[in-house]
């Protein structure tokens, strides 16, 4: 099991603010704790940090990609808007991904990093 999510940022501030804009509408709350933004969506759930890597300058993770989910299309789809408003970029549109589980409804963006993010839900 996960304990936490750490995402390098270039720049802790920006990216903070593309991170509460993206993960707000799907119930993640911000901290901010100085060098690391901290986001969190209840209990039991690992929390996501946001801020400049100890080792030096943060760069995308060539193959990592992390999936959020959203209760609802609507959520999948505010929550990528609201991305791409706060810096992102669009990496495919919100709408049904048939290649994947039946249901499967997602959008993706990179943050400012160029981190790639997945947005996801089920639909009947």
């Amino acid at each position: 099991m996960l304990t936490h999510i750490t995402i390098g940022a270039k720049d802790k501030d920006q990216s903070a603010d593309f991170y509460q804009a993206v993960l707000g509408p799907l119930g993640y709350n911000m901290t901010d704790l100085g060098r690391w933004a901290l986001f969190s969506c209840g209990e039991g759930q690992q929390p996501v940090l946001v801020g400049q890597p100890f080792e030096g300058e943060a760069s995308a993770g060539n193959g990592l990609m992390l999936g959020f989910r959203g209760e609802n299309p609507e959520k999948v789809q505010a929550a990528h808007a609201a991305g791409l408003k706060a810096g992102g970029t669009d990496e495919g549109a919100p709408g049904p991904r048939p290649q994947g589980p039946p249901g499967t409804y997602a959008a993706y963006l990179r943050d400012p990093t160029g981190n790639k993010i997945g947005l996801f839900c089920t639909i009947s």
